[in-house]
């Protein structure tokens, strides 16, 4: 079998995803136990508990997942359509704790200052950063105010310096791989999120950037958040995952006999509420308890895939190079039967 380095995953002849290649441990672990390895690191001079970004959906972030993610160490990123963000331009105390919310490509100027006057991290909340609009409305905002931006999304890396000499201080890294995404079906648009992932990586090695990778999208469990981890993303941005907590917004609703929550991409029907392109789905997730179970699954399950990879640290990780290829039949064979 060919263990594959991540240039030799970049120069695979197929667009790869998560369910394509698998991690594998080539050295004698030094640590004993996974409570040894740290998933603790920096993102955005950020110190993070566990690199973890909530999407800024409308069913995922509100401020009771922004809080709830802030004691854990993670980064939630409140959504843009939340009737918070009117609390939060008006400066109001109980807002305090959010670090980053999401605003439209066409967020006036004195939106933008109220914002950057409180120290918010800007995530721009756009689908493709490939785009002029968005270079612009970054550099106006990085001219006037010394504030951390984030944008999205992109497919690969062929425009990663444009974006980071226009002010971006971290991009989303991943189109149509998002589980109620319809981007790929509707447009055509988008490969999968390990070659997205190292094609940006390659771009930013090559070009000696600082802008920081945020894996969006097509991740399932926490061994797809140590791979996108290990294919060099410094975090990793969660939906699904996340959805269904009794932190997300929206009601717990009660069908046959079980409890659900909503959940819904941003360019669904849902949100938009009118006739137009809709490149999103809506559909309901079985409820899931409190966000601390989910926090804590990945955590265990990141700190397990360390310590199978001799890895203290969430940069040590971000070395690793050795990759198994899986063909359809070792993906089914590695999955419980029951």
């Amino acid at each position: 079998m060919r263990i594959y380095s991540k240039q030799d995953l970049n120069d695979y002849h197929q667009s790869l995803t998560y369910d394509d290649i698998s991690l594998i441990p080539t050295e004698i672990s030094r640590i004993k136990s996974r409570t040894e390895a740290s998933t603790s690191c920096r993102f955005m001079g950020i110190e993070m508990g566990v690199p973890i970004v909530s999407s800024p959906m409308d069913t995922v972030t509100g401020i009771e997942m922004v809080e709830a993610l802030n004691q854990f160490g993670c980064l939630g990123i409140l959504n843009r359509f939340d009737s918070s963000l009117e609390s939060i331009l008006k400066g109001d105390g109980k807002t305090k704790k959010i670090k980053a919310v999401s605003v439209a490509l066409n967020i006036s100027i004195d939106e933008v200052t109220k914002l950057a006057e409180r120290g918010y991290i800007i995530c721009i909340d756009t689908a493709n950063a490939n785009n002029k609009e968005v270079l612009l409305k970054t550099e106006e905002i990085k001219k006037k105010f010394d504030v951390k931006i984030i944008i999205g999304n992109i497919a690969q890396g062929g425009s990663l310096e444009q974006l980071e000499n226009a002010g971006a201080d971290a991009v989303r890294v991943g189109i149509g791989s998002g589980s109620v995404c319809s981007t790929s079906i509707q447009t055509g648009i988008g490969i999968g999120q390990v070659s997205s992932l190292l094609d940006v990586l390659f771009e930013k090695e090559k070009h000696k950037l600082n802008i920081s990778i945020i894996a969006d999208g097509g991740i399932k469990s926490a061994g797809d958040i140590a791979k996108a981890i290990a294919l060099g993303a410094d975090a990793a941005m969660l939906g699904r995952m996340l959805s269904g907590t009794k932190e997300t917004p929206g009601e717990v609703i009660k069908y046959s006999g079980q409890l659900w929550k909503k959940y819904r991409g941003s360019a669904s029907f849902g949100v938009k509420m009118r006739n137009e392109y809709i490149e999103g789905e809506e559909t309901m997730v079985a409820y899931k308890g409190t966000v601390k179970n989910v926090i804590d699954s990945i955590s265990d399950g990141l700190r397990s895939s360390m310590s199978y990879m001799n890895c203290f640290t969430i940069d040590e990780l971000k070395k690793t190079e050795s990759f198994a290829v899986l063909s359809n039949s070792s993906y089914i064979e590695r999955l419980p039967r029951m």
